[in-house]
């Protein structure tokens, strides 16, 4: 079974044969050349599953790489319950097959109240009740994001490497501590609001800025990427 995860920049996938994952790798989302040669490489999947949030476009390249395999794509899209998983958005097929699939992968792990992090491209903070129900989430601008957007619509701001600072005083340490405090405002935040429902609630921390929200997040959390990944895979092994 050959896992995708197809994010805003970046691909990520595993080969898993008998529960285990036997190969994985990511390539970028223009890097067709560099995914086709891993995949040849590859024994021909019984089954290929795809969270894809990088559009009909790219979905288009995913089925054009994985051509010569005779097994379709299946990508696995947002539902009102699966897996033990009930879904609480407004409109349940809207949520993001990245953030189903990976609270899906939160709930196998913690059966528990649960705030699920991924630092990606964009940040998501989703939550998850004790009885495995996804209670709603933010969606803000990724770290990197943050700082990309300012050093191109300001004259003035120069995107130079910061450190976080009580009180910034040179303008690289200014952007980094305000994207920072952003980002860890939000995430305990939305963690009180759910412990405030929720005596235990532990927290899931996943994506390419993980580690420099980690250290200042000061809550009990564990860092467990490819939460999307693992979804899939769940989801694969799950009868229907």
């Amino acid at each position: 079974m050959l896992l995708l995860d197809v994010g805003n920049s970046r691909c990520k996938w595993a080969l898993v044969q008998g529960g285990i994952w036997t190969h994985q790798g990511a390539a970028g989302n223009t890097e067709w050349i560099a995914l086709q040669h891993a995949f040849s490489a590859l024994p021909p999947p019984g089954r290929i599953l795809v969270s894809n949030v990088a559009g009909e476009a790219m979905a288009q390249r995913l089925r054009a790489s994985c051509a010569e395999w005779k097994c379709p794509l299946e990508f696995v899209t947002a539902t009102a319950e699966r897996c033990g998983v009930r879904n609480g958005y407004q409109q349940p097929e809207r949520l993001g097959s990245d953030r189903w699939v990976a609270l899906i992968a939160a709930w196998q792990r913690v059966r528990g109240a649960c705030l699920v992090v991924n630092c990606g491209t964009a940040t998501t903070v989703d939550a998850l009740s004790a009885q495995g129900e996804f209670l709603g989430g933010l969606i803000l601008p990724g770290v990197s994001l943050m700082q990309h957007s300012l050093a191109t619509n300001t004259a003035q701001l120069i995107a130079e490497q910061g450190m976080l600072r009580d009180f910034p005083r040179n303008t690289a340490d200014a952007i980094h501590s305000g994207m920072l405090r952003a980002t860890l405002g939000a995430v305990r935040h939305q963690f009180g609001l759910l412990q405030s429902r929720h005596r235990e609630v532990r927290c899931l921390l996943g994506g390419g800025a993980a580690e420099v929200v980690r250290e200042h997040l000061q809550l009990p959390l564990e860092r467990l990427d490819n939460l999307v990944l693992r979804g899939l895979q769940i989801i694969g092994e799950t009868k229907a």
